[in-house]
């Protein structure tokens, strides 16, 4: 276990709501880019499976400045950015995932999302509940506790919003722990250790159903966090985890009230992508409802994990999680280790 961190952090991931506007984290496509993106897109689409192209093989030279800064933004900066003036209103689904896997494998390497190794997911309601050992959280319609997802980003494309509900939170991991330091230090260091979560049927062959793993780690300057409540609440299931203790409720309690406070909302459109550093930033859905007759098909987001090219040094319990161990492996090629 690596040396709890006692100090509050000081970058510019440390933000607040307050601190922010939108011109600070949108970034504005423009007329250039989105015409070469058609353009890169158009002979692949009739006919062919999005996966049928290997990465990186649809060149963007025009968004190559964009991507450089987006990269920046996500590893450095305040960790999230928004891209924001696809007009997808005569594009199909397909289209819409030829978009993203274009523009994600511009910025990145995608990694597998699953056990069986999907690259890019559909984000919609299956109409089930977490009562399925298998099922996961954006398979549902239900509300999303404060999170972060695999690998070092995830990019989500809105192709349909819902209708009613399924607005957004994103909050800084960072700022929520120096508010944890400052209320109450013993849980910053509860927070720090190891805590069981449910792997949701994706852990790999031979592994438990469960990955043991703190929610904070400190490493080489940075620090990291991987939070899912419901999945630390659902390994409580297997009769081999224990307890939780009532400390450990407690700082659970005390991160998911502080990512309320200092959380910023926002609602998707069709066309925006959302991109964010999933050491760095956390997020959150409310519950939604697809009305019939206002969105017939329902709300629909699509969603890539990508390894970024400068992305940090990762911690060694990162190695093992199902999350953020292509990532880990990258970056282990990568410096030579």
């Amino acid at each position: 276990m690596e040396t709890p961190l006692t100090e509050p952090l000081s970058s510019p991931v440390a933000w607040r709501n307050s601190d922010l506007n939108d011109e600070s984290w949108t970034i504005t496509l423009t007329p250039e880019q989105l015409e070469e993106l058609d353009a890169v897109i158009t002979p692949h689409v009739v006919g062919r499976d999005w996966r049928s192209s290997p990465e990186p093989s649809l060149h963007l030279l025009s968004w190559t400045s964009l991507l450089g800064d987006l990269c920046q933004r996500l590893e450095g900066g305040i960790g999230f950015a928004r891209l924001r003036g696809l007009d997808l209103w005569q594009h199909s689904v397909d289209e819409a995932r030829w978009m993203l896997w274009a523009i994600g494998t511009n910025l990145g390497h995608p990694e597998p999302q699953d056990a069986a190794g999907n690259l890019l997911h559909d984000v919609r309601d299956t109409g089930r509940d977490l009562s399925g050992d298998d099922i996961r959280s954006y398979q549902t319609n239900l509300p999303i506790n404060y999170h972060n997802d695999g690998a070092d980003a995830f990019m989500l494309l809105c192709y349909r919003a819902a209708g009613r509900g399924g607005s957004s939170r994103l909050v800084s991991a960072v700022s929520v722990f120096n508010i944890i330091l400052q209320r109450q230090p013993e849980l910053a260091t509860v927070l720090q250790q190891s805590f069981h979560f449910d792997a949701r049927g994706q852990q790999s062959p031979g592994a438990p159903p469960y990955q043991r793993i703190p929610i904070y780690s400190f490493f080489q300057g940075h620090l990291n966090v991987l939070y899912k409540r419901e999945y630390i609440d659902l390994a409580q299931r297997f009769p081999e985890v224990p307890e939780l203790t009532p400390a450990q409720v407690e700082a659970l309690d005390l991160m998911d009230e502080i990512c309320d406070e200092l959380a910023m909302e926002l609602v998707m459109e069709p066309g925006d992508i959302i991109v964010a550093n999933n050491y760095d930033v956390l997020h959150a859905r409310s519950a939604f409802e697809d009305i019939v007759g206002e969105s017939v098909e329902g709300r629909h987001m699509l969603r890539l994990w990508l390894s970024l090219p400068n992305g940090r040094p990762l911690p060694p319990a990162f190695e093992h999680t199902r999350e953020f161990f292509h990532s880990y492996r990258r970056r282990q090629a990568r410096d030579g280790q």
